[in-house]
């Protein structure tokens, strides 16, 4: 059996989420994708993936070789690059995640950059609003905003993000500007459920207190949340860069500084550093160096 052969065909079963779209991946037919998954999984005496006729899932020990198998691909791939002529240009593929605001915002511009002094890297920019799992999803890169789980993953830390509240300056004007997270009781408030749900919490006292506030607006996405608070709509309750070119241009005020909650932590993240691709650590010291830093653009001064 062709080791190298059956680990690639299990890597394109895993990421690809069936055995017919791995076999279109690998140019094969299904039979011989079927017949190499068997066969490796009779060459370690585990079983792999759990198959029906729906869906296929990994076994705990699948999940474990997965990554096993991307470390060695990965290794095999950098060495043979190394030894290609002309080979000190990177190539091959990574895919990287991040929130979809921040993404939009910093992460995207720095990987077209990225991209355009290295054209023989192709990347894949996936922008999602949850939790993604790198090892599961087969992603080589993350951004991600606030605490980490303990994992296995390597962390990188850019800095961190405030949680503000903002204004329009009519309301304001209307209202009076707040000297209390109290004065937020009575007042309206825009909703953005992805960060704040319906309670908002202060630092006060030297603790974190939660205060209920109160609204007629609910968005489930920020943009909208945003644009609502600049219209007069409301308080609003967000991290710092997703509202810094309206603060900038003047149409929002943040308001009870010294009432913020702790920053929230960024960090780039990605699986075991020993055996990182060439072309991956490149992207990860660009967005370091792109991203990081007192000078970044979400750097808890600049808003």
């Amino acid at each position: 059996m062709d080791t190298l052969r059956a680990m690639r065909a299990f890597v394109n079963i895993a990421e690809q989420g069936s055995l017919t779209a791995a076999a279109r991946a690998l140019d094969s037919s299904l039979p011989a994708v079927v017949r190499t998954l068997a066969a490796l999984e009779a060459h370690l005496g585990v079983r792999l993936m759990n198959r029906t006729t729906r869906r296929i899932a990994l076994t705990d020990e699948g999940r474990s070789y997965l990554e096993s198998c991307r470390q060695v691909l990965s290794a095999v791939q950098d060495a043979e690059e190394a030894l290609q002529e002309g080979a000190t240009e990177p190539s091959g593929p990574i895919t990287l995640t991040a929130p979809v605001q921040f993404g939009l915002m910093h992460v995207a511009p720095v990987v077209t950059r990225f991209a355009l002094h290295h054209p023989r890297v192709k990347l894949r920019v996936l922008l999602h609003d949850r939790v993604v799992n790198l090892l599961e999803e087969g992603i080589d890169v993350g951004v991600r905003i606030g605490a980490l789980d303990d994992s296995s993953l390597i962390a990188r830390p850019l800095g961190t993000i405030r949680r503000v509240v903002v204004a329009s300056p009519a309301l304001i004007a209307a209202r009076g500007e707040p000297s209390h997270p109290d004065a937020l009781r009575g007042a309206p408030c825009v909703h953005f459920t992805g960060a704040s749900g319906l309670g908002w919490s202060f630092h006060i006292n030297g603790r974190v207190v939660p205060v209920p506030v109160a609204g007629n607006l609910e968005f489930n996405h920020v943009a909208p949340a945003v644009a609502a608070c600049a219209a007069g709509a409301g308080f609003g309750l967000f991290l710092c860069y997703q509202v810094r070119p309206h603060v900038e241009q003047g149409t929002l005020r943040i308001v009870l500084r010294e009432f913020e909650p702790p920053p929230r932590p960024v960090n780039i993240i990605y699986p075991h550093a020993r055996l990182l691709p060439g072309r991956t650590r490149l992207l990860v010291d660009w967005l370091t160096r792109e991203l990081g830093g007192d000078s970044a653009a979400f750097a808890p001064d600049q808003a």
